[in-house]
């Protein structure tokens, strides 16, 4: 296989891989149709004003080039063209993804909303094409990449790929006025191939708006980068657009969001060893949980609703809460109570208010303790790993140009994962399968086991995830607790969520002495280092804040940490 990528004069010759069948992907559809959203506002219209410019999203595309035959990567991946773009509205680049998966990605075109003609337009065509590398294998036949050259004022907002070396037409893509814009990053690299003749591999990735979350107002337009020297500081040669609606409109109203959730809502099913189930906050506060105050070794009983709980400040350790002193009451409430148990709603813009984040909190009075595994062995700890006052959660993404479910997000301890919605595991309808692990309560997305540490050797900290006869529907018994941006008295916040200290004790763990004392017990071919085990653990195994709720955490108003 021969590729050639052209700077100048220089041609570079790429290893010869043996030939690999890759087809086209289907497209990917939800399981059931989508229903009749709610009338009122911008939201499901089908497309966006974002101020000066109005955006449709396209998912339909025609494949331009198609790279299959790498090294090591079997599927291969495709390179796209938009069709069907509704009249008046133009290109502003091309789509990318792996052949391995359901045909499942957008991309925005965009026209200039109605107004009076500005000095300055919104949209222009490129000056012209850089051509930035070009492959002419006589497996996969050639492909071209071009980069617009905006002219002065402008940007480009993604890469037109062609099968021919002529030049692109400048009438194929628009580039947008730079104040309408936002910068834009890489993330998912999807393709890397590497040259014997040069240290810098071609690489392709996805883009995503540098700034998100609530305050974002990024637009994400679902095309591609590529380089083949790009540093980690570079700001990227294109761009994402930028909302300047501050209405942010296209964003569901209190009657949407409540449909959204009853269609939609996971089911999230627990393991069915676990011991320590989800209950509701107010459950947890009628039993037994007690506020305790730095300096004080008592603690006091806090009222049903949370309203004698300090509110607001910062996480200071001046507060906190316990489980009572009683031993059966104190086992009482860490058991939870599962028939109250229900998921705390935040409902949030994301990328600039194209999409709606629907994040979805369960509470469990407390985490169990963990499961070490080392090697072929499984050793359950007596007191690792617990604490009390657990949140978890995971997030629905929802296209606010129809309604759909694109991804969902599952928190997982200190990290977690998007998953595509053609890889959700689905009960009913469009109802997805949350599955939370045993003790600890992060959120997979099938069952199975989780190895948290290393999985390669074998040692880190299980996580169990099965069906069960635990269960709670979300689309059933849900309340919204946030929707900031419905405006003020939309959404009645609860006293409890106004706590921003921590919902369980600090507790510190001897682990390194507790799995020095495992590891003696293994069998000597099994062993490494101790320093070397320790490492491969994750740190809140040695120690544990008591957790934060759901306000006080990095996503309640940022993005997702993944």
């Amino acid at each position: 296989m021969w590729l050639i990528q052209m700077f100048g004069c220089e041609c570079f010759c790429w290893d010869s891989v043996p030939e690999v069948y890759s087809s086209q992907p289907h497209p990917f559809s939800l399981p059931s149709p989508l229903p009749q959203w709610p009338q009122g506002g911008g939201f499901a219209t089908g497309k966006i004003c974002l101020g000066e410019i109005e955006v449709v999203k396209i998912t339909k595309f025609e494949s331009v080039w198609s790279c299959t035959h790498l090294r090591g990567r079997p599927q291969g991946f495709s390179f796209y063209r938009p069709v069907e773009i509704p009249d008046g509205f133009s290109c502003l680049g091309h789509y990318c993804q792996s052949n391995d998966q359901p045909l499942r990605g957008y991309v925005l075109v965009v026209r200039e909303a109605p107004s009076p003609e500005p000095e300055y337009p919104a949209l222009k065509k490129p000056l012209n094409y850089s051509l930035i590398w070009s492959t002419d294998s006589p497996h996969d036949g050639c492909g071209y990449f071009w980069l617009p050259n905006p002219p002065v004022g402008y940007k480009a907002m993604g890469i037109v790929v062609s099968s021919q070396p002529d030049e692109p037409e400048v009438e194929e893509v628009r580039c947008v006025r730079a104040d309408l814009t936002e910068n834009c990053e890489t993330c998912d690299l999807l393709l890397t191939l590497n040259s014997k003749f040069s240290k810098n591999p071609f690489q392709v990735w996805n883009t995503r708006p540098c700034e998100r979350g609530i305050l974002g107002r990024g637009v994400s337009v679902g095309t591609f980068f590529c380089s083949s020297f790009l540093d980690s500081d570079q700001v990227l040669d294109i761009a994402c657009l930028k909302n300047q609606d501050s209405t942010l409109r296209a964003m569901p109203n209190l009657n949407q969001i409540h449909a959204l959730i009853k269609h939609y809502g996971p089911t999230v099913y627990f393991h069915p060893d676990e011991i320590y189930l989800p209950s509701s906050v107010q459950w947890f506060f009628k039993n037994g949980a007690l506020l305790y105050k730095e300096g004080s070794e008592k603690g006091r009983a806090i009222d049903y609703e949370g309203s004698s709980l300090p509110r607001g400040g910062k996480n200071d350790g001046a507060f906190w809460i316990d489980l009572p002193s009683d031993d059966e009451a104190r086992q009482n409430l860490k058991k939870g109570n599962i028939e109250t148990a229900k998921l705390y709603v935040h409902v949030k813009p994301a990328l600039g208010g194209s999409f709606t984040d629907i994040a979805m909190w369960v509470f469990c009075p407390f985490n169990g303790p963990a499961t070490i595994k080392v090697g072929l062995m499984n050793i359950g700890m007596n007191k690792i790993g617990e604490h009390v006052g657990d949140w978890e959660h995971f997030t629905l993404r929802v296209s606010n140009f129809t309604g759909e479910l694109w991804w969902m997000f599952f928190s997982q301890h200190s990290g977690g994962e998007w998953v595509d919605a053609f890889n959700l595991e689905y009960i009913e309808g469009n109802k997805a399968i949350v599955y939370s692990s045993k003790h600890g309560h992060a959120s997979y997305p099938h069952p199975g086991t989780y190895l948290q540490g290393s999985s390669k050797l074998g040692i880190g900290v299980r996580n169990d995830a099965g069906k069960s006869k635990y269960v709670v529907d979300s689309s059933m018994k849900y309340e919204i607790v946030g929707a900031e941006y419905l405006g003020d008295g939309a959404i009645e916040e609860p006293d409890w969520l106004q706590y921003m200290r921590e919902w369980g004790p600090t507790i510190a763990y001897d682990a390194h002495s507790e799995i020095e004392k495992l590891i003696n017990m293994l069998p000597f071919f099994v062993r490494f280092s101790l320093e070397n085990i320790l490492e491969l653990f994750p740190t809140e195994l040695y120690g544990e804040e008591g957790p934060t709720g759901p306000k006080g955490k990095a996503n309640w108003e940022g993005d997702e940490i993944c």
